[in-house]
């Protein structure tokens, strides 16, 4: 089997040591009972390839890989930071929502339009009642009908339907 060497952010996949399960209950005894900062890095560094295997999902999205590396480290050092052992559970297990959470986190907000916390709070709000109009009429309501039961305009009702779905 040939090995593919990849370069993300300076580093070679190929080097990149893995860590046994044995090596980081070590590590993380270390790291949480004596703040060894030392056995955190050497965490971090013996799980960057789970952080590559959740990136490569994202590979067909035009965004940087470094920056999404970078991200996801972000998220894996979050994940050994908060990790407890006594759940007896995997690190991988407690630590790929994580990533993908700070990944996913990363691509919603890395846009060149922002669309405010109370637009979004108040399409989710339009969505709701329509769904209950929606089951109370058994059809789908019209914008008037969700303006009348919320009280707000239909141009606000529409801009900030239009603004979640941009």
């Amino acid at each position: 089997m040939a090995r593919h060497k990849v370069e993300i952010s300076g580093i070679s996949t190929t080097d990149i040591k893995v860590l046994t399960n044995e090596e980081m209950e070590v590590l993380f005894k270390k790291f949480k009972e004596d703040n060894d900062l030392l056995a955190r890095e050497e965490l971090v560094n013996g799980n960057l390839k789970l952080v590559l295997s959740i990136i490569k999902r994202f590979n067909n999205r035009g965004e940087n890989l470094d920056d999404l590396f970078q991200v996801g480290c972000l998220g894996l050092v979050k994940a050994i930071d908060n990790f407890d052992l006594s759940y007896n559970v995997k690190l991988s297990t407690y630590a790929v929502p994580m990533i993908l959470g700070e990944v996913k986190r990363y691509l919603r907000d890395n846009n060149s339009l922002r669309v405010s916390r109370s637009i979004k709070d108040l399409a989710y709000s339009i969505l709701k009642e329509k769904e209950i109009l929606t089951n109370k009429l058994g059809r789908e309501p019209s914008l008037e009908e969700i303006s009348i039961s919320l009280g707000i305009d239909i141009v606000d009702i529409a801009n900030s339907l239009d603004a979640i779905t941009t």
